[in-house]
């Protein structure tokens, strides 16, 4: 059985590209989805993975439509695997039916392995450099340029003194002690906030 597999990320986005897609490659089901794709919590594609059968074919108009990442989307292709499934995405023409599909995966999966691999030994060597440096492993002090550049947006909201501490942190889009710690490293005295919370 064809089983099409459709989402978009908000509520205001529509579907039927997807679903018309799905339709006319013959899909006799399609579970829709309308949730962030960093979402841990799928109840259409959790609801897809239980009712799929032995000679099943699920497909998608694209794979980021599938999974979360590539670590995700390996994790579901052995799912399928396992169940004894085929995954189709229309868009980038890849069957795992097929040996070229196959060979695409297996590629996703050693760029996915070498990718955690480099990570990994990035990080230790970075540690061991800043052993020999006397200094312990974790996160550098300091502020991100992005965060830099929101530190000094909350020092000029601050001393306006318009809006109230909760205000500013909820137009930042940070939390109350977010704000505190940025306020503190661009220098602004804290420890009696200009206008109560």
């Amino acid at each position: 059985m064809k089983i099409g597999y459709a989402r978009v990320s908000t509520q205001e986005q529509s579907l039927d590209l997807q679903t018309d897609a799905l339709k006319q490659a013959g899909c006799e089901k399609i579970f829709e989805e309308k949730v962030s794709g960093a979402k841990q919590s799928r109840p259409e594609l959790d609801k897809m993975l239980e009712q799929l059968r032995k000679g099943d074919i699920i497909m998608v108009y694209k794979l980021d439509r599938l999974g979360r990442s590539i670590k995700h989307l390996l994790e579901l292709v052995e799912i399928f695997k396992n169940k004894e499934v085929e995954l189709v995405s229309i868009s980038d023409n890849i069957d795992t039916s097929s040996i070229q599909g196959r060979l695409v995966f297996n590629i996703f999966a050693s760029i996915a392995e070498f990718e955690r691999d480099l990570i990994r030994e990035r990080t230790m060597a970075g540690l061991q450099a800043a052993k020999k440096r006397g200094r312990i492993g974790g996160r550098p002090k300091g502020l991100s340029d992005k965060a830099q550049r929101l530190a000094l947006v909350a020092e000029a909201l601050y001393k306006e003194n318009t809006l109230s501490v909760n205000e500013i942190a909820k137009n930042l889009g940070i939390s109350k002690a977010t704000l505190y710690k940025y306020l503190r490293f661009r220098g602004v005295q804290v420890g009696n906030p200009i206008i109560p919370s």
